[in-house]
C-alpha cells in the first residue's frame, strides 16, 4: 500500500508540475508566430510583397493562388520575377486567431487582408478577404510559414 501511495504521489506531482511550463511554452511560441506575422506584415508594407514572402517563406512553402499551387521557395521566386521588377499592389493584414502546437514546432494564423492596386485606368480597387498561414518552426529557431 506504501509504494502505491508513492506512486499516485509522484504521478500527480509530475503532472501538476508540467501545466505552468507548458502553458508558458504555448504563450511564448504564440507569440513568437504573432510577432513574426506582424513582420512578415510590416515588410510587406515598407519593402513590397516580394521581398516579405520570400524571406518568411520556407523551402519547402506551399501557396494557393488563381486556383493553382506554387510549390518551393524557388518557384515562388520565379513567380515573382516580373513583380521584382515592376512592383505589385499592397497588401496589408493582421492576425485574429493564433494557436501552436503543444509540440511548438508547428502553428497557424488566420485573418483579414486587404490588397489594394491600380487597374489599367488608374482607378484604385481593393480585395478583401480571409487568410490562412501555416507555420513551421526551423532549426535556427525562427518561424516559416510552409502555407499561405
Amino acid at each position: 500500500m506504501g509504494r502505491s501511495v508513492f506512486t499516485i504521489i509522484v504521478v500527480v506531482l509530475n503532472l501538476s508540475s508540467c501545466s505552468p511550463d507548458e502553458k508558458h511554452d504555448l504563450d511564448k511560441w504564440k507569440k513568437e508566430i504573432s510577432d513574426t506575422e506582424h513582420a512578415f506584415a510590416t515588410m510587406a508594407k515598407e519593402e513590397g510583397i516580394p521581398k516579405a514572402f520570400l524571406s518568411f517563406a520556407a523551402n519547402d512553402v506551399v501557396l494557393l493562388r488563381n486556383n493553382s499551387l506554387i510549390i518551393g521557395k524557388d518557384n515562388l521566386r520565379t513567380s515573382y520575377e516580373k513583380s521584382l521588377t515592376t512592383g505589385t499592389g499592397s497588401l496589408t493584414w493582421s492576425p485574429d486567431f493564433v494557436d501552436v502546437s503543444s509540440s511548438g514546432d508547428l502553428g497557424y494564423t488566420y485573418g483579414k487582408y486587404v490588397y489594394a492596386s491600380m487597374d489599367s485606368l488608374g482607378n484604385s480597387i481593393s480585395h478583401e478577404g480571409i487568410f490562412h498561414t501555416v507555420w513551421k518552426r526551423q532549426h535556427d529557431g525562427s518561424w516559416k510559414f510552409v502555407w499561405d
